[in-house]
């Protein structure tokens, strides 16, 4: 409920508008009404506008802080599996050891995709991207489930949304295998979530693939790490595709597709090509002054974070992994070389810490990524598997919440005034 209001003069009209406060976070000015008495906001990137209400996930920016349904992500990375967090993301809270026993069981059983879906896989060409592919494969999920599309049910929301939790590393792991030439790979139910996908991924019927549990741990984590972040790009536009009534797997093939944007979902890859371009760690210094310079247009990737002005939360956590993966496989890449140099000269330059230029969850997540073995046009479709969890809650939770209506943002009008049309012959 408002406890306070707002005065907006426009004019000589005056007109209260109700603040609204949360649990958590900024308050907001509830400006609903402006249009009733003909007047819009402007807020080009959504900067200042509450979206909806949600009870999903809170970041505070200033303070470096992410909380999923109230638990920090420091937590849950260190002590929770991913599987866990889905649950509570889902649900809201933390499983008991019964509830996570027959929820990981579900999850389980449904990794399996019908097995018409290999057609779609060998219709792309070899070489064509894993988001293409995975945008093409969920939306088609539609297909094979009829029976669960009624959207106002809420029974068969959360089937659909356990569905894609099971699913999506299966297809994830298919594009890949499409696109190197080897046979599809089916799931174990004998093992974890993270392991499943990694054998999914590398395994081949010539030979046993032995998972590392350091690298299972680190992958677990990356999906952790990624489950939910709040009101961005990909969730907004999940959420906007789900105000029209649309299926749920349209709206995720919707979140991948905007994921796709390399604004967005292709900050890891951005910092490995980056890592590309200087090459060697004796030409680290010439890219530090580069990144110093303002008339320079070069600009350190995995560094900084449009939300945290501070360190990257989720960053602390995957610094962890990233050194306890290079360790055990003893990778010995130059361009991961670079990366560790990099962040021992970045963690120790003043210039950085002022500006809070730290090493942020998508420049540890690549170099696990790379160390491992996953090429990086694969990076953005790992993000999206561990993204749909948080796409499919916040759709979840926007369907069961009164007076749901269909987005419609406003514009502000630049074009031509109505003017008369010459037709062509005159």
């Amino acid at each position: 409920m408002a406890a306070d209001t707002a005065i907006l003069k426009v004019g000589d009209k005056e007109i209260e508008l109700p603040v609204h406060t949360g649990t958590a976070g900024n308050p907001v000015i509830d400006v609903r009404k402006l249009g009733s008495i003909g007047h819009f906001t402007f807020d080009p990137g959504f900067m200042a506008t509450g979206s909806c209400e949600s009870s999903i996930t809170f970041i505070d920016g200033e303070k470096g802080v992410l909380l999923h349904r109230g638990y920090s992500i420091e937590e849950l990375a260190r002590d929770a599996d991913y599987l866990e967090v889905c649950y509570m993301l889902l649900h809201g809270e933390a499983p008991d050891a019964a509830t996570y026993a027959e929820f990981k069981s579900t999850i389980t059983r449904h990794t399996m995709v019908h097995e018409t879906m290999t057609n779609f896989f060998h219709g792309f060409r070899p070489d064509a991207h894993p988001m293409a592919m995975l945008c093409g494969t969920v939306g088609a999920m539609s297909s094979f489930y009829h029976d669960d599309l009624d959207v106002s049910d809420p029974e068969k929301r959360l089937r659909s949304a356990y569905r894609l939790v099971a699913k999506m590393p299966t297809l994830v792991a298919m594009a890949y295998k499409h696109n190197i030439g080897q046979p599809f790979v089916y799931p174990r139910n004998d093992l974890s979530y993270a392991e499943n996908f990694l054998n999914m991924m590398f395994s081949v019927p010539a030979e046993e693939y032995k998972i590392s549990p350091a690298v299972a741990r680190a992958v677990d984590r990356i999906f952790t790490l990624h489950a939910d972040h709040e009101q961005n790009a990909s969730t907004s536009t999940v959420r906007l595709a789900g105000s029209s009534g649309a299926n749920p797997y349209a709206c995720i093939a919707a979140g991948v597709a905007s994921l796709w944007g390399p604004a967005h979902g292709g900050a890891n890859e951005a910092c490995l090509n980056m890592l590309q371009k200087i090459g060697t760690v004796d030409r680290i210094p010439e890219f530090i002054a580069k990144a110093k310079d303002k008339n320079d247009p070069f600009r350190l990737m995995g560094f900084g974070h449009r939300v945290y002005k501070n360190y990257d939360p989720r960053a602390t956590v995957m610094r962890e992994s990233c050194h306890e993966v290079l360790a055990e496989l003893e990778v010995k890449d130059p361009l991961l070389q670079v990366a560790m140099e990099l962040e021992k000269i970045a963690l120790e330059d003043e210039y950085f810490a002022s500006k809070k230029l730290f090493p942020n969850v998508d420049f540890y997540s690549g170099i696990i990524l790379k160390a491992i073995g996953i090429p990086t046009n694969m990076f953005t479709c790992i993000f999206a598997l561990a993204r749909t969890v948080g796409w499919i809650s916040h759709w979840h939770e926007m369907l069961g919440q009164d007076g749901q209506k269909i987005g419609r943002p406003r514009q502000l009008y630049t074009g031509e005034a109505q003017r008369p049309f010459t037709p062509i012959k005159k």
